[in-house]
């Protein structure tokens, strides 16, 4: 792998999704958790705070990171789904990454939360018709986007970092 900050390439959205398309996302967005759990399986402490690359975060900060991410997409949801084109307020993930929760707390709180979070997430995005995935959100850097795109988005975020993680297990023999 070339390039360890994306493990498994960059994230493309494609437009126009059928239904069996966002059926498929949603199941593997819902898949996340287990994928992260199993990518931190058995990790000691000092393996925990293994950066996955050069001057990159520690798995530890990695799996903090998706419950903040997923955390945040969930809200973003819920806002698109109850307001007309809301704004969404972008966060610097690598400040919040650096915060003491990110850097110390056991990654199984994380995952707990990710238990819990995409429990609720996956159970609305079920619900949804196809038509509400065009429902939009304005975003400052990328305008206004459809949640089709951010399905997209976050289910490709969790893969990514779990890949992430079992990258570095693969080059670290663990």
């Amino acid at each position: 792998m070339s390039d360890l900050r994306f493990p498994i390439g960059k994230f493309e959205a494609k437009s126009g999704l059928a239904e069996a398309q966002i059926r498929e996302l949603i199941e593997s967005l819902s898949q996340a958790p287990l994928g992260l759990r199993a990518a931190v399986g058995g990790l000691m402490p000092q393996q925990l705070d293994a950066p996955y690359r050069p001057d990159g975060w520690t798995a530890r900060q990695v799996v903090n990171h998706v419950a903040d991410s997923h955390l945040n997409g969930y809200v973003r949801f819920k806002f698109a789904l109850t307001e007309n084109e809301p704004a969404v307020k972008p966060y610097d993930e690598k400040l919040w990454a650096d915060l003491a929760d990110a850097r110390t707390v056991e990654p199984q709180v994380s995952l707990h939360l990710l238990d819990a979070l995409h429990l609720r997430w996956v159970t609305l995005l079920r619900s949804l018709d196809v038509e509400d995935f065009a429902r939009r959100l304005t975003h400052p850097e990328w305008g206004k986007q459809p949640l089709e795109m951010f399905l997209q988005l976050y289910e490709w975020h969790g893969r990514h970092h779990t890949a992430h993680i079992m990258a570095l297990r693969q080059r670290k023999g663990w």
